[in-house]
């Protein structure tokens, strides 16, 4: 029997908030309404990352869960669960066909965007350079329809080579670890903060133009530069990889719900404008990563692995948020 997180007053005045912004499952809803989401990542090297991405997604509640990925990560991400929809588009710059260019790989991911809400950027992507120029192409076709997006791991390493293309976008969401952090404000000319530096994060915010950043640590920063939410519930103590997926797949799921909620497709309660949603899917998808690992390492100890986050997903949900009275049967 699970032991129920403690939780603040602050803490829990916010996941109301977030209780708000996440659509009752109806039956007028059909298949989609509650999230087309896809994850761009997976390489020769790494098949694990994309799927916990898109398994944390899908656990959340997404409707479809994608990756696109290249097409050895492919037939091995399509092993571990027929749940996924697996799409080997991506090109890995020694795998490109002799009658492939690096613009045609881009468009034929490019052309997948009108299918989708949210895509998280990174999970495996590796720094091959097709790779990453693919994405690039990617994040300035996404920003001229205004899909939200996520950047982690290798996607964060776009963020920090050319930050030209994330500045100033609202619709980013940032999600570096203490490594990354330091080098993505490098690369803005920014001092490396010290540990412990709860600024830090709105200071990056601010000179990549407002950008939402999520500063996992042992608190979680969430900053737009001009609003700061420190995300603390407790976690596990098991700094195995892989964990950082369940919080971009989570927040993926709630970046879909914040669409479903600001469409108004059932009847919303909030009044919350498309900014304060960002910052609560931010909340959201840090609180419930933080309980899954709490929950995955009360289960496994030392043993924890990042799969064992994957299946908490639906108890962090019931624990930190829980569904809507309508959605009962």
């Amino acid at each position: 029997m699970s032991v129920k997180p403690m939780i603040s007053k602050a803490t829990q005045d916010v996941l109301s908030k977030v209780h708000k912004i996440v659509p009752p499952m109806l039956e007028k809803f059909h298949k989609g309404q509650l999230g087309r989401v896809a994850v761009i990542g997976g390489s020769q090297d790494y098949t694990g990352a994309p799927y916990f991405s898109a398994m944390a997604s899908a656990r959340l509640g997404a409707d479809m869960s994608h990756v696109i990925c290249e097409p050895e990560a492919a037939q091995v991400i399509k092993s571990y669960s027929p749940n996924l929809m697996v799409h080997p588009l991506m090109r890995q710059s020694h795998h490109l066909h002799e009658l492939e260019t690096p613009s045609h790989i881009a468009a034929t991911v490019i052309a997948m965007l009108p299918r989708l809400h949210v895509i998280v950027i990174g999970p495996g992507l590796g720094r091959d350079k097709l790779m990453q120029d693919t994405c690039a192409a990617v994040i300035e076709a996404a920003k001229k329809e205004n899909m939200p997006f996520v950047l982690d791991a290798d996607g964060l390493y776009i963020a920090q080579t050319r930050p030209e293309l994330v500045k100033g976008y609202r619709e980013c969401i940032l999600t570096p670890n203490v490594v990354e952090f330091g080098r993505l404000a490098k690369s803005v000319g920014m001092e490396v903060p010290q540990d412990g530096d709860e600024t830090a994060c709105a200071k990056l915010s601010k000179a990549f133009g407002g950008v939402l950043i999520i500063q996992k640590g042992a608190k979680d920063v969430i900053s737009n530069g001009e609003r700061t939410l420190v995300s603390d519930l407790e976690g596990g103590r098991k700094r195995s990889g892989g964990q950082g997926d369940t919080l971009t797949g989570s927040l993926a799921t709630l970046l879909a719900y914040r669409k479903a909620y600001l469409d108004g497709i059932w009847d919303t309660e909030g009044g919350f404008s498309a900014e304060e949603c960002l910052m609560l899917c931010a909340f959201g998808g840090s609180s419930i990563t933080r309980e899954c690992s709490r929950l995955a390492f009360r289960k496994n100890g030392r043993s924890l692995q990042a799969s064992d986050l994957t299946e908490q997903v639906p108890l962090a949900f019931d624990n930190l948020i829980g569904e809507k009275e309508e959605s009962k049967l």
